[in-house]
C-alpha cells in the first residue's frame, strides 16, 4: 500500500508565516488539521476516529448542542449587560439623591 504523505506539507503550498498570538496560532494548527483530514477523507486513507469525528459533528444532536451553547452565550451577555445597567442606575441615582440634598441644604461639605 502506497503511504500518503500526511505531514501536511506539497510542493504547490505556499509558508505559512507563524501566528504571533497563541490564539491565531491555534487556529493556524486547527485550520491545518482540518485541511489534512479532508485529504484523508477524499483519498480514502482517514482513520476510524477521523471519521467518527466528523460524523458526529454531522449528527443532529451535535447541532442541538452547538444552538443551546450559542442561546445560553446570548442568555449570559443579556444578563451582564442588565447587571451592568443596574450598577449605572444606580449610580445615577446616588448621584441625583446628593445634589437634591446639597441643593435643599440637608448635605454637602459647602456648609
Amino acid at each position: 500500500m502506497k503511504k500518503s504523505n500526511t505531514n501536511g506539507s506539497s510542493d504547490s503550498s505556499k509558508p505559512i508565516r507563524r501566528a504571533t498570538t497563541p490564539e491565531a496560532r491555534e487556529n493556524q494548527l486547527i485550520a491545518l488539521a482540518t485541511d489534512l483530514a479532508e485529504r484523508q477523507l477524499r483519498e480514502g486513507t482517514a482513520s476510524s476516529q477521523v471519521i467518527t469525528h466528523y460524523l458526529k459533528l454531522g449528527s443532529t444532536k451535535e447541532r442541538l448542542e452547538k444552538d443551546i451553547l450559542a442561546e445560553q452565550k446570548k442568555l449570559i451577555k443579556a444578563k451582564t449587560d442588565n447587571l451592568e445597567s443596574a450598577r449605572r442606575s444606580e449610580e445615577i441615582y446616588k448621584s441625583a439623591l446628593e445634589a437634591m440634598k446639597k441643593y435643599s441644604g440637608h448635605g454637602g461639605d459647602d456648609d
